[in-house]
């Protein structure tokens, strides 16, 4: 099961953190993956570390002629994940929405919207004539639920994301492509104190990390997720119900 054999795949801001573990994962069921990073080196890194015939492919998703020229190098792309994101190159500093001004809001916008349209528009023409592809975006529960923490343009790129999938989902579903989101809750990548803060709200009792990110990924990625596209799946430890 979930045998990816034969398969390429795309997974955006790879060179770190969720994006190393959803690349592993899909490396452990037989896809050759394309290790996307705007950092060149983390995405060699990444590459040489799944051996095979994984393949680092640098790019900023911001950068649509970028995004397009990479993908048109690298060849037929099956399965995109779409995890590039947070603040882009830039770090995402909290403040309340009024307080802030437009300049503040295109960096998470261009990273979690923008990234996420370009990287989906250069695959799906060569999934459209192949009649097989998968399109998976790590969503967040910022873009479902909102959050009261100061990163609103942040919450409007993932919920974005999250109605783009729906979208392709209803327009791509009959061409044999499959759109769905992960909304993640609280993840193990916050700073330490943060995260002994935090991983008592969750009733699972922790936080979130890759290893719990990557499996789904490749299920989604699989053949036995053919009947599932247009969701969004919630993988945050009970935190929210729906």
């Amino acid at each position: 099961m979930f045998d990816l054999t034969g398969r390429t795949a795309l997974v955006t801001g790879a060179g770190q953190n969720i994006g190393t573990g959803i690349a592993r994962s899909l490396a452990d069921a037989g896809a050759r993956v394309l290790v996307n990073d705007v950092v060149p080196d983390r995405a060699d890194e990444v590459a040489a570390s799944l051996g095979g015939d994984a393949k680092p492919v640098p790019f900023d998703v911001t950068d649509r002629e970028a995004v397009a020229a990479a993908i048109d190098a690298a060849g037929p792309v099956d399965v995109l994940v779409n995890n590039a994101g947070n603040g882009g190159t830039e770090a995402m500093l909290p403040g309340r929405f009024v307080d802030t001004v437009p300049d503040q809001w295109q960096g998470p916008l261009d990273v979690n919207l923008h990234g996420v349209l370009h990287c989906c528009h250069a695959v799906l023409p060569g999934m459209v004539e192949r009649g097989h592809g998968r399109i998976i975006t790590i969503s967040s529960a910022a873009g479902t639920h909102g959050v009261g923490l100061g990163f609103a343009p942040y919450s409007v790129g993932k919920g974005g994301s999250l109605s783009l999938m729906r979208s392709l989902a209803l327009e791509h579903g009959r061409d044999g492509i499959t759109a769905n989101s992960v909304a993640l809750g609280i993840m193990d990548s916050v700073r330490a104190e943060t995260a002994r803060a935090l991983a008592g709200t969750v009733p699972v009792g922790r936080l979130g990390s890759p290893d719990d990110v990557g499996p789904l990924c490749a299920y989604l990625a699989s053949d036995e997720a053919a009947w599932i596209t247009g969701q969004t799946i919630g993988l945050n430890g009970g935190s929210f119900t729906s």
